[in-house]
């Protein structure tokens, strides 16, 4: 099987993306994480004469790249600039530079208003410098695929003078992404059978959503690199996502990768965190509901012998199946979040369970397996009748205002309304909940001791909270509630407590 060579772009060309910007240290742990766990053959890691912070950032990437001998693996995009753009990667320490060039006609004739013969002579002039200073020159046809639509010859001219210089790679760039599958197939197809001495890369962009089916095919006409990035950043639409194009050439094509797929959602995550562009949970491979079932019928047929199971596993990539919790899971999911949490519940157990999770579902709340323990705890505590029963509390709270809040209560029979203001949004339903018990109904409330939160791991602002209160009355006892706010879940342990003291 051929080895297809991936460069990894993400500190370059997914910078590129609007409103992002990584850090030296950022860049840096993203390089490492590329080299020594995914195992990348090459990575891009900033254009040249950009910025002082591009500068330091190279500077750190290739004392770390030399002192681990990765130097070739490393590379800068430079510019058709005489020597500038080359002294300022010979600056920082690199030793491979990416030359941008004109793929296209009309970007020469219009952008830079250059006939071929003066473009090819300055070129020429940059390949001198870097010869000069021992620096290996790539380079990238930018526009390519619209030379190739409207200005074959001069794409033709171009790379045959590319090709007497001693360019190490010649990178066919889509630029705009405005290319098909069938004519990424065609046209790099082209360049291999008239150039097949020449090592070509394929840099796609995702305009039309093509960007992995476009790499696939260009591999599959001849060209032997391809360029990608971390979560598909990139320009515009962005980059060939990474993850996307690697599973897809191990498992559907006769190519193979070196790239190790067990890291791949996590430098993913990690680029999430520094970049701050989420990841959408549909995304291929990384995104967090690829691998959830949630309709029951498909953990039920996974029960019965992983009916519902594909090649693309989530142990590949170091992750797990999970089983969604909501309206449409029913008891194999239930079941399977049960296994793997090692509980057993009764028949009649579940079904109140179910039930809950169900009344959760209605209300649009998605449940996660590590929300379900709190669920189980709260639903099986809850007293089967109610002496004392909440009916509705309304809170009120914002920056510079004093939260208030007003209880309804129901006991026996009647229906209790007041309404206070606190030092926080739990004191001030207490206070509220005092004026009935205390003041109007003449109750004794016990003294709370102890107030507790915990939310599941992973700390998202969705998950359920368990709030635990801990109360003295004669003796020490503790109640607990659940819910998506804090304080709600508070307002149901509480309610709890006012059930389980009894003799009112």
């Amino acid at each position: 099987m051929a080895k297809i060579e991936f460069l990894d772009t993400t500190l370059r060309d997914g910078e590129q993306m609007r409103g992002l910007s990584f850090t030296s240290e950022e860049k840096l742990s993203i390089f490492k994480m590329l080299l020594n766990n995914l195992k990348v053959d090459r990575i891009e890691i900033c254009s040249a004469r950009t910025s002082e912070g591009d500068f330091r950032a190279a500077e750190e990437i290739f004392k770390y790249a030399k002192e681990n001998d990765f130097l070739d693996k490393v590379e800068i995009l430079g510019f058709v600039d005489g020597n500038k753009s080359v002294d300022w990667v010979n600056r920082t320490g690199g030793k491979v530079m990416n030359l941008l060039v004109k793929g296209s006609l009309n970007q020469l004739t219009n952008q830079i208003r250059k006939t071929p013969e003066f473009h090819i002579k300055d070129i020429s002039e940059v390949f001198s410098e870097a010869g000069k200073r021992n620096i290996k020159l790539n380079v990238y046809l930018e526009d390519w695929s619209r030379g190739m639509k409207e200005s074959l010859d001069y794409v033709f001219e171009i790379t045959k003078a590319l090709d007497r210089l001693g360019a190490k790679r010649i990178m066919l760039a889509d630029t705009l992404g405005i290319l098909s599958p069938d004519e990424t197939k065609k046209y790099v197809k082209i360049m291999v059978e008239k150039f097949p001495e020449i090592h070509f890369d394929f840099h796609a962009h995702n305009d039309y959503g093509f960007a992995t089916a476009n790499s696939i095919n260009a591999v599959e006409s001849g060209a032997m690199g391809l360029h990608a990035t971390i979560n598909g950043l990139g320009e515009r639409a962005g980059n060939t996502n990474l993850a996307e194009l690697v599973v897809v050439i191990n498992d559907k094509t006769k190519f193979e990768t070196g790239v190790e797929e067990s890291y791949l959602y996590g430098i993913s995550k990690l680029v999430e965190r520094f970049s701050g562009i989420r990841i959408p949970a549909n995304k291929p491979v990384i995104g967090e509901n690829v691998f959830t079932q949630t309709a029951g019928v498909h953990a039920d047929g996974d029960k019965k012998g992983n009916l519902y199971v594909s090649k693309l596993i989530p142990e590949r990539f170091g992750r797990e199946r999970e089983y969604a919790l909501g309206k449409l899971s029913g008891k194999a999911s239930l079941e399977q979040n049960l296994k793997k949490l090692g509980l057993e519940l009764s028949k009649e157990e579940k079904e109140k369970v179910l039930r809950k999770i169900n009344e959760l579902g209605d209300k649009k709340q998605a449940i996660t397996y590590a929300d379900l323990p709190f669920l189980i705890s709260d639903v099986l505590d809850s007293p089967k009748k109610k002496t004392m029963e909440i009916i509705d509390v309304v809170v009120s709270c914002g920056f510079k205002l004093v939260p208030n809040a007003t209880v309804t209560i129901k006991y026996k029979g009647k229906e209790y309304s007041e309404s206070s203001a606190g030092d926080g949004c739990y004191d001030a339903f207490m206070n509220a909940l005092k004026k009935i018990l205390v003041d109007r109904l003449n109750l004794d409330l016990p003294k709370l001791e102890d107030y507790e939160v915990i939310i599941p791991p992973g700390g998202k602002t969705d998950a359920l909270v368990e709030t635990k209160i801990t109360w003295r009355n004669k003796n020490l006892f503790c109640t607990s509630g659940v819910a998506s706010d804090q304080v709600m879940a508070a307002i149901k342990a509480t309610e709890k407590m006012l059930n389980l003291l009894g003799g009112w």
